[in-house]
């Protein structure tokens, strides 16, 4: 499926993109390919479920959404009332009845510990853990319209950390939402890699005090500068290795073969993006794509469906898969507040 967009709304195609991704990969996750195609079918004409149900990825990631909604109704964003703001989304999530969709380790045990006001948010942070659940939540920063640069890189690594405080989990997620804001404005996908290459040797060792306080004394690193350089270099690896793959690869092998299963930060994000690069213009294969994987089917579906919908925008999905995602009131109304 070829999608021209005159108009495109990105941040509606983004979140409905993501959440529809997710919705694919949610029957699929924890499954090898063969089972998944025995289950499936073939992988090119893999069908939505009815309903069109979600897991903890869209949940986290409207969490992050609200939470950055509610900060900037109280003015400019800055770290305290962002913290603030998320991490009461995040504690309502994880009280929420609705919180059974098989959720991450570390974000429930993060958030038990940000439920403590008296808890520094840099002590409930799971030092040790880059799970993909520190950027698979993330595309709502890449979509706020009026950030500096300095603001996104740091509100994208700080919701990574209010959970996961590795610094791969912090650079991957200023890496996801840089992409999802570079597809927004318009980059083309073949020049992609490119930016996201010179960012990452940018942000090198660049580590914001400002947004992250002082949460690097918990690692075992001497200086704050080695502790993020650990980050980025960790991701510019995985840049060479999607590289090699977007060129190299069959679409027809599963993805997971070529940048890795998705469990980790850095993994995810690479697969996932690799999934939109094989079919940037079919945004429909491109999920299915990376639902039918040998690794964390959800969390990289839901990545390559935020990426096609930065790039094409909301018309890129079928109308009767949009019209039944779950939560869709709650995803239009996010993207019609930063598409106006």
């Amino acid at each position: 499926m070829t999608v021209t967009i005159v108009d495109k709304r990105a941040a509606t195609g983004t979140l409905i993109g993501l959440a529809l991704g997710d919705a694919l990969g949610f029957p699929t996750e924890f499954n090898d390919v063969p089972s998944i195609l025995a289950k499936c079918g073939p992988w090119r004409q893999m069908r939505l479920s009815t309903p069109a149900v979600v897991t903890d990825d869209t949940q986290m990631t409207l969490a992050v959404g609200k939470g950055l909604r509610a900060a900037m109704d109280r003015g400019v964003l800055a770290p305290e009332g962002m913290a603030e703001a998320v991490r009461k989304e995040f504690v309502a999530w994880n009280r929420s009845p609705d919180n059974n969709r098989a959720p991450g380790n570390t974000c429930l045990r993060a958030c038990a510990l940000l439920e403590d006001p008296d808890l520094p948010w840099q002590d409930a942070s799971q030092i040790g853990s880059k799970g993909c659940g520190a950027n698979m939540r993330v595309a709502p920063v890449g979509l706020v319209p009026g950030l500096s640069d300095e603001q996104r890189s740091g509100a994208a690594q700080l919701q990574a950390a209010l959970t996961h405080g590795h610094p791969t989990a912090l650079a991957a997620s200023d890496l996801t939402a840089h992409a999802v804001r570079l597809l927004a404005e318009g980059v083309e996908p073949r020049n992609l890699l490119v930016s996201l290459v010179t960012y990452a040797e940018e942000n090198r060792s660049h580590y914001s005090h400002r947004w992250l306080g002082d949460l690097w004394t918990r690692s075992q690193d001497g200086t704050p500068e080695e502790f993020i350089a650990r980050g980025w270099d960790e991701c510019r690896a995985i840049l060479d290795r999607l590289a090699g793959a977007v060129d190299g690869v069959d679409p027809d092998t599963d993805p997971c073969l070529a940048t890795g299963a998705g469990w980790i930060a850095e993994e995810a994000f690479a697969t996932g993006l690799l999934c939109f690069l094989l079919f940037p213009d079919e945004p429909v294969t491109a999920i299915r794509r990376a639902a039918c994987t040998s690794g964390d089917s959800d969390s990289i579906a839901c990545l390559t469906g935020a990426f096609a919908g930065a790039h094409l925008g909301a018309e890129a999905w079928p109308t009767d898969w949009a019209d039944r995602i779950e939560y869709r009131g709650d995803l239009l109304t996010l993207g019609a507040l930063w598409d106006a």
